[in-house]
């Protein structure tokens, strides 16, 4: 049976004295209770929040158990004042080669749509810091929705995607056809998702699904250096940016554009925005509270 774990409240922003903090921190640093994941904080000023999937035997295929620690280290993450962004990252062999199909194979069409099957695995789309995967390795079916998920994918030179469902007659049920569609277009995701055939992480690069492709052994320390980089910036401000990138993907070109007026004028009720712009006037690093 799958270990599930509670979900804490998600929250943009909190004060780093407050008790709930203070737990967020302990659950990461202490690691005792998470099963399938390693959790801590990397970077420089410890500022980037850092989940490991960590089941080597099953390539770090995606169970219920998993996916809900995962939501628990996201609502950790998202408490903590201090962390900016978030990289999610598996094995140098599989990122994750898939869902658990051992553990869905005997379900009934009743008790997944009764229970709303996989709908958790949700959380990490809903996050509102940056979140980066590295991919190395295997990112097959749920491995390659849960990259997805993610707003920045960096991929190691010898990473595989792929939706290969539907050689297990069936298809693609956390975000695949939609998320990948959107990714790399009508023909290439049809091929993939009909086929069952998985591209390569130059391909992924050229049709636009990961950003950047580096040596299996830099990947992981280059997306520590992006989260890094987004960190640095105000927290406020960054979500506010990532909310316009991805109203892009749900609204039209008109509705988008009003969207992103309203949060660039909202910009200007923060200290971080008048801030930033004296800091650029005086021709000095700008210095962010996230206020």
């Amino acid at each position: 049976m799958s270990f599930l774990c509670r979900s804490a409240a998600s929250l943009l922003k909190a004060s780093r004295a407050a008790p709930a903090v203070l737990s967020a921190a302990r659950l990461y640093s202490s690691g005792g209770q998470y099963e399938y994941i390693l959790v801590e904080k990397r970077g420089e000023k410890s500022n980037v929040g850092f989940i490991q999937l960590n089941r080597p035997k099953a390539l770090n295929a995606l169970c219920d158990g998993l996916m809900r620690e995962v939501g628990q280290a996201l609502d950790a993450f998202e408490t903590d004042g201090d962390v900016g962004a978030i990289v999610i990252t598996g094995s140098d062999r599989a990122f994750a080669a898939g869902a658990d199909i051992k553990e869905m194979q005997n379900r009934t069409f009743q008790e997944c749509y009764g229970g709303n099957f996989l709908a958790h695995w949700n959380r990490v789309s809903t996050v509102k810091k940056p979140v980066i995967a590295a991919v190395n390795g295997f990112a097959l079916g749920g491995g390659c929705e849960l990259a997805m998920m993610c707003d920045i994918i960096y991929a190691g030179e010898k990473a595989q995607f792929g939706q290969p469902e539907i050689l297990l007659g069936t298809i693609p049920g956390a975000g695949g056809t939609q998320r990948l569609t959107r990714a790399v277009g009508k023909s290439l995701a049809m091929e993939m998702v009909l086929t069952g055939d998985r591209i390569n992480a130059q391909e992924a690069k050229q049709s636009g699904l990961v950003s950047k492709v580096y040596p299996v052994d830099q990947l992981v320390s280059e997306a520590v250096k992006c989260g890094e980089k987004i960190a640095s910036n105000s927290k406020l401000v960054s979500a506010m940016a990532k909310e316009a990138v991805n109203a892009a993907f749900e609204l039209t070109l008109a509705e988008g554009n009003r969207l992103e007026k309203r949060l660039f004028h909202a910009t200007f009720a923060t200290d971080d925005r008048k801030e930033g712009m004296t800091a650029f006037v005086e021709k000095r690093k700008a210095s962010f509270q996230d206020n």
